[in-house]
C-alpha cells in the first residue's frame, strides 16, 4: 500500500475506475460482499477499489473486471500502437537513410 499522495490527474483517474466499477456491479445487481468472495478478496479491499483508494492493486482492479466481464477495456491501457507520442518519438529516431552494406562479392 502507498503512503504518498498520487498526482491529482493519477488520483481522479482511481477515482472514476473506482466509480465505473461500482456502477458496473451494481448493475449485475451485485452486493459487495458477493463480488469480493467471487474474486477471492475481502468486502473492504472492494470498497477500498470503489472508493480509489491509491492503495488497491492493478491486480485486484484487474480481477475484479475480470470477474465483472470488463477485462477487454482494462487491455487496452497503455495500449502501444494508441501512443501515439511514443510512435512520434520513434520516428524521430530513425535513420534518414538506409545504407545498404558493400558486397566485396558481387560479380557485376
Amino acid at each position: 500500500m502507498t503512503t504518498t499522495t498520487p498526482p491529482l490527474d493519477v488520483a481522479t483517474a482511481a477515482q472514476r475506475l473506482g466509480q465505473n466499477i461500482r456502477l458496473a456491479r451494481v448493475r449485475r445487481r451485485l452486493s459487495q460482499e458477493e463480488l469480493a468472495q467471487a474474486c477471492n478478496i475481502t468486502r473492504k479491499t472492494l470498497y477500498v477499489l470503489e472508493k480509489g483508494a491509491p492503495g488497491a492493486t492493478i491486480a485486484t482492479a484487474f480481477t475484479v473486471l475480470w470477474k465483472l466481464g470488463l477485462l477487454g477495456t482494462a487491455v487496452a491501457l497503455a495500449d502501444p500502437d494508441a501512443d501515439e507520442h511514443g510512435k512520434i518519438l520513434e520516428a524521430a529516431r530513425r535513420p534518414k537513410r538506409v545504407r545498404h552494406p558493400i558486397d566485396s562479392d558481387n560479380d557485376f
